[in-house]
């Protein structure tokens, strides 16, 4: 059983692929716990299963053992709705590629998971604004995504995963996809977010600047959590 006040407990989790040549395990019994406030870098070669784990904990998918433990809930138990609930309540998702939608403007683009989520339409674009501004974006709140800078589109996408207040943040690489300033800013930007907001983060990066800014460093090695 997982404690309540825990945000994110993964207990043996393990992944198999099946492929023409036969099976491939990728993650081996991963063991991982994130509480509130923590910053866990999560570091691995290309291949090694870093999207496949943040996959499973963001419960996208369903792994072939162990279990996802949300706010000591044992998701992997549950059907696919309440699967689709507790993600959308619970998980902020950031990705290196920042997925906001092309024909809505950025201040829409962090409405829309509040008004998914039930919110009441002037309380979204209240938060939306606030939660632009606090990235230096509330100028930029009627532009759509095509005329904005990388930077900016990927700070949009950070300020929509925190728009239901999630408990839990997962990132796989999201500055990966920036220059080497650009990628610097928005990062602590980032980082500031999370810590203001109490959030548990598990951010996935090859970068060893970018690890070492966090509270700690888990590696995936020959598919454990070491």
């Amino acid at each position: 059983m997982s404690d309540t006040a825990t945000p994110l407990m993964l207990r043996d989790i393990r992944r198999v692929y099946r492929t023409e040549a036969g099976e491939l395990p990728v993650l081996r019994g991963v063991n991982l716990t994130l509480r509130s406030g923590e910053i866990v870098a999560l570091v691995a070669p290309s291949g090694a299963g870093k999207s496949t784990l943040l996959h499973l904990a963001g419960l996208l998918d369903r792994p072939d053992g162990g279990s996802v433990f949300i706010q000591g809930r044992d998701a992997g138990s549950l059907p696919d709705a309440a699967r689709t609930a507790i993600r959308r309540d619970t998980i902020g998702f950031v990705y290196q590629f920042h997925h906001l939608l092309a024909e809505f403007t950025a201040l829409e683009n962090v409405v829309l998971p509040q008004m998914i989520a039930g919110c009441p339409h002037r309380v979204a674009v209240d938060r939306a604004r606030a939660l632009l501004s606090s990235f230096g974006l509330e100028p930029r709140a009627g532009h759509l995504p095509g005329k904005l800078s990388g930077g900016e589109q990927q700070r949009i996408a950070i300020a929509r995963a925190m728009a239901n207040r999630p408990k839990v943040l997962l990132a796989d690489e999201p500055t990966g996809n920036l220059d080497v300033h650009t990628a610097d800013v928005v990062f602590e930007e980032l980082l500031a977010t999370v810590r203001r907001q109490g959030l548990a983060a598990l951010i996935a990066t090859h970068n060893p600047d970018l690890s070492a800014r966090m509270d700690r460093t888990i590696v995936l090695r020959d598919g454990k959590a070491v």
